[in-house]
């Protein structure tokens, strides 16, 4: 009897497994078919794309394009807004680096908490090679992701850091280790450029940068909003070679 009951639920559990397998073939094949309806006259090249932040189904994620990034980039660099920022760094900051003799050529830069890049394009345009971004988020080809508490850099391996966003400082997890690793990946003698926003105290700057004297405080306009842009120096002075 036991023998029978056995054969029995093997045979009704082979029936499952087939019309299981069965029905994910149909739902498969359906899935794939609909995921460019016919009846829109699309092609799949040219299937709308949905703006959702994560794909919701396998279709919406087959539906979506790869942005070249070197494409993307090139549409950054056309917008007014992107030149205006570049200006008002460059005015700002790259021109007092200049007088102050803290920035060359041959200079290395880091740019820290650097969004899309527009500090290291800034840079580049100002005739800088070696210029390296970094945040949280990568965005290629100018920004790699890193720690801004925990740089992957070595001490003293730029010439110039610098950082554009006015919410860095005040927005970091620990403001008192970001500007420690400011000053720890500067050389002797080097730049840190911060663009802090206008209701930080100067005190409250100052006091982060324990290793470094403000050489010069300037005015700017970036993205609409008014902040401004700390120049200092580490205490052993250094000038680069030009």
């Amino acid at each position: 009897m036991d023998g029978h009951v056995r054969r029995l639920l093997n045979r009704v559990s082979i029936a499952l497994a087939a019309v299981a397998t069965a029905a994910l073939l149909h739902l498969f094949r359906r899935s794939s078919s609909s995921c460019f309806s016919g009846g829109t006259g699309l092609s799949p090249a040219h299937a709308s794309l949905s703006l959702t932040p994560f794909p919701r189904t396998s279709c919406d994620a087959a539906s979506r394009r790869v942005v070249d990034p070197d494409l993307r980039l090139a549409k950054l660099r056309a917008s007014p807004r992107w030149r205006r920022h570049g200006a008002a760094l460059s005015a700002a900051s790259l021109i007092p680096l200049r007088r102050h003799r803290l920035l060359g050529r041959s200079s290395s830069a880091l740019c820290v908490a650097a969004g899309a890049g527009r500090a290291v394009d800034a840079l580049h345009e100002a005739g800088v090679g070696d210029v390296t971004g970094v945040d949280l988020v990568d965005f290629p080809p100018l920004v790699r992701r890193a720690d801004e508490h925990n740089l992957p850099f070595f001490d003293g391996a730029f010439d110039v850091v610098l950082s554009d966003d006015p919410g860095a400082v005040a927005g970091a997890l620990f403001p008192s280790r970001f500007a420690s690793e400011l000053e720890r990946t500067v050389r002797r003698g080097g730049a840190i450029v911060i663009a802090v926003d206008r209701q930080v105290g100067f005190s409250t700057v100052a006091g982060l940068f324990r290793r470094s004297r403000v050489v010069e405080v300037r005015n700017a306009t970036l993205d609409g909003s008014l902040v401004n842009i700390v120049v200092l120096r580490s205490n052993k002075t250094k000038t680069i070679p030009h």
